[in-house]
C-alpha cells in the first residue's frame, strides 16, 4: 500500500481529505494573490502577502482544513442539519476573510472613503476570519467525533 491508496489503487477517504484540504488551501492563497495582483500588480500582492502573513496563513489553513473536514464528514454521512451548520459556519468564516479582497475592487467604483475606512481595519477583518475559521473547525470536529461515538457505540 502506498501514502496515498489502498492495495487497488484507490484514493483512501482519509487521504481524500487531506488532499482537498490542501488543494483549497492552495486555491484560496492563489486567488488571493491573483486578484491583488490584477487590480495592483504582482509586487504590491507579493509585498501584501508579505506583511500580512502572520494573518493570511492561518486564514487559509484553517480554511483548508475545514474543507477537509468537511469531505471527511461528507464522506461518513449523509448530510444532516448539523453538518449543514458547520458548513455554514466554515462559508461565514471565509467570507468575513475575503472581505479585504473589496480593497481591491472599490476604488473602482467610486468609493474612496470606504477603501480607507476597509484599509484601517483589514488586519480586523482578517482576524475576524481566523475566529470564524476556529469556530468552524471546532464544530466540525465535535460533530465528527459524535459520529465516530456513534459508529462505535
Amino acid at each position: 500500500m502506498d501514502c496515498c491508496g489502498d492495495k487497488n489503487g484507490k484514493i483512501s477517504g482519509e487521504d481524500k481529505s487531506i488532499l482537498w484540504g490542501a488543494f483549497s488551501s492552495l486555491i484560496l492563497i492563489g486567488f488571493y494573490v491573483g486578484v491583488i495582483t490584477l487590480f495592483q500588480g504582482i509586487d504590491f500582492a507579493l509585498l501584501n502577502l508579505r506583511s500580512l502573513w502572520y494573518l493570511i496563513f492561518p486564514l487559509v489553513i484553517g480554511f483548508g482544513i475545514q474543507i477537509g473536514l468537511f469531505v471527511s464528514i461528507k464522506q461518513h454521512a449523509q448530510l444532516t442539519g448539523t453538518v449543514a451548520t458547520t458548513g455554514g459556519i466554515s462559508g461565514g468564516s471565509m467570507i468575513a476573510c475575503c472581505t479585504h479582497f473589496l480593497l481591491n475592487v472599490i476604488p473602482l467604483v467610486g468609493a474612496s472613503g470606504l477603501v480607507l475606512f476597509l484599509m484601517k481595519y483589514q488586519p480586523a477583518f482578517l482576524s475576524f476570519g481566523i475566529i470564524s475559521n476556529v469556530v468552524g473547525i471546532t464544530l466540525m470536529v465535535r460533530h465528527k467525533n459524535k459520529m465516530e461515538e456513534i459508529k462505535s457505540g
